[in-house]
């Protein structure tokens, strides 16, 4: 008896060009000396305020700019400043040392809007608050820097009329369309170790990536992915074990368990493709922005691999002349506790329009002091936008006016939803790849 065999076909990875662009985010020859924040929000102005400046004429071009002090009531003219957004419910550390609480009214857990928030302007020479309804208290945030055009009342207030933002920042021109199809992976939320983790959903996800599957579509697929990327809160700490005092060995072992399991997750994958790691919040990193690579001391079994990069959050990265930035979410996530928006997706938006990923670092998201820089400015404006930890996916295309095109993404937890975001060089199109199971 003949038996007809054919060969399978086989699946060559395809390759890119890949590199970091992490210089910005890493802290090497920064010293604490005890300086204080004030000066990142001076560096943050004076850049700011020379790209508003140069944008003004265009805007308005029969106004006058003014300093904050060199305001003359009823005359219209243009102040670019920081904004400070005053908030009624905003928790005060000094609360928890006062002896006398006066009550306040129940405050949501995940936002602390109020109707009688208000805006304030400020520039080295002093502040104006704000008043009018071109400004809205519930869109913007302290710490971002815009141009008003307006006109000063009796009573002190400047009357905003209209609002200049920096708007998306100049791009660097897109390459030649590809021929073929090459998939960057997005994927945040593992939380190996937490309650609700499944190793058999992670196993799917590496067979996946590695090829080790038998469908041959699938096969092809894989052979498309020419990059990872894990966007934070890879692991999750058994929270009773951190109290602060001495840990038995059983216990420090326990605490490494996650860890060990996130470095065998990460040989399968960079044995077969290019990797990256950011930090999250529950990550073994330093709580301030911007976070520093997890140590290559954690991860024995992949870091010998040339493809496996521990980076900053946030990190960015050109691939194939496609840029990346993103985040682990934590930019976003404070956006969405002292400001209102429709998704998550317009908090992304507005950042990039701003041109800053953290506008509310230091008020009220951890970063660090430094002196001569903000590192947060975004002066380039990427193709591709991501956040991880979001509850969900979701993904739009911005156009800019000077025809920048940017691809925004949500990542979603994986630990919760089992999807994965595949985005293609070729078009900045992107889709989820699910590996949720039904047991």
């Amino acid at each position: 008896m003949e038996i007809d065999s054919e060969k399978k076909k086989t699946h060559e990875r395809k390759q890119s060009d890949y590199t970091c662009l992490d210089e910005r985010f890493e802290i090497q020859k920064e010293m604490y000396r005890g300086q204080q924040y004030s000066q990142i929000y001076f560096a943050r102005l004076h850049l700011m305020r020379t790209l508003l400046y140069s944008l003004a004429p265009s805007w308005k071009p029969h106004l006058p700019v003014c300093k904050v002090l060199g305001l003359e009531k009823g005359k219209e003219c243009i102040i670019v400043g920081t904004l400070f957004k005053h908030m009624k419910l905003k928790p005060c550390v000094l609360d928890e040392y006062s002896k006398e609480r006066s009550v306040t009214p129940l405050v949501k857990p995940h936002n602390f809007m109020h109707p009688d928030d208000s805006l304030i302007l400020e520039d080295e020479s002093g502040r104006v608050k704000l008043g009018g309804s071109a400004l809205s208290p519930a869109v913007y945030v302290t710490g971002v820097v815009v141009a008003l055009h307006g006109k000063e009342t009796s009573a002190g207030e400047f009357v905003v009329e209209d609002v200049l933002e920096a708007g998306l920042p100049p791009q660097i021109e897109q390459p030649l369309v590809l021929k073929e199809d090459k998939y960057v992976l997005l994927v945040s939320g593992l939380s190996i170790g937490s309650s609700s983790s499944n190793p058999l959903l992670f196993q799917l996800l590496v067979d996946h990536i590695t090829g080790h599957v038998s469908d041959d579509e699938e096969l092809g697929l894989a052979a498309q992915i020419v990059h990872v990327v894990i966007a934070g809160n890879s692991v999750e700490f058994p929270r009773k074990l951190l109290t602060g005092q001495n840990m038995a060995s059983k216990d420090q072992s326990t605490l490494y368990e996650p860890i060990k399991e996130l470095d065998i997750m990460l040989n399968q994958i960079a044995a077969g493709v290019s990797v990256d790691i950011m930090p999250g919040l529950n990550d073994p990193a330093n709580f301030a922005l911007p976070q520093q690579p997890l140590n290559r001391c954690l991860f024995p079994g992949s870091a010998p691999y040339n493809t496996f990069r521990s980076c900053t959050n946030p990190h960015s990265f050109d691939i194939d002349n496609i840029r990346f930035l993103g985040t682990s979410g934590q930019n976003i996530d404070d956006l969405d506790k002292y400001s209102e928006a429709g998704s998550k997706l317009d908090f992304v938006e507005r950042t990039l329009k701003w041109r800053h990923l953290a506008p509310t670092a230091p008020n009220t998201l951890g970063c660090y002091p430094f002196t001569d820089r903000d590192p947060f400015l975004i002066e380039t404006c990427p193709h591709v936008y991501f956040v991880g930890n979001q509850d969900k996916y979701d993904s739009r295309l911005v156009k800019g006016s000077e025809g920048q095109l940017v691809r925004l993404i949500c990542i979603p937890k994986f630990c919760e939803t089992g999807v994965a975001v595949a985005v293609n060089l070729r078009n900045l199109e992107c889709h989820t790849r699910s590996f949720n199971i039904q047991l």
